[in-house]
């Protein structure tokens, strides 16, 4: 069924493209939204959890929810910040190897995506989408 609503198109696309990276991800124990907060966490220094939530344009909220199960999973390290009421995050060596390893299958899930609709269309796409941040 398709609708004229940008809205519900982008979201059912999002489900989409979401259960696809999922599924790729599924062998490693985590999905797309934890391999994109172990990707956020990659840098050399923690992360204020507030930060974190802001580049990834989600609310504390959530972004606590998916950290709780990537410290849980000894893939995060949690700290405190020069505020000591801010918590900070930074991955752990598990999750600097979880990340490492689960790599090669979100690059497959990339590949996949551009071979379903074409690389071209699958970077304007991304392009476009980008304009919206």
């Amino acid at each position: 069924m398709t609708f004229p609503c940008y809205n519900t198109a982008l979201r059912t696309a999002a489900r989409v493209v979401t259960a696809a990276y999922d599924d790729a991800l599924a062998p490693m124990g985590i999905g797309s939204a934890q391999y994109t907060l172990l990707k956020m966490l990659a840098g050399p220094e923690p992360m204020a959890l507030t930060e974190l939530g802001a580049k990834m344009r989600l609310d504390r909220s959530t972004v606590g929810r998916n950290v709780r199960v990537l410290e849980k999973n000894s893939l995060l390290t949690l700290g405190t910040g020069a505020d000591a009421r801010e918590t900070t995050v930074a991955l752990s060596a598990a999750g600097r190897a979880m990340l490492k390893a689960a790599t090669p299958l979100w690059d497959k899930a990339q590949r996949a995506f551009e071979a379903r609709i074409g690389k071209d269309a699958a970077h304007g796409l991304r392009d476009l989408l980008q304009t919206l941040e």
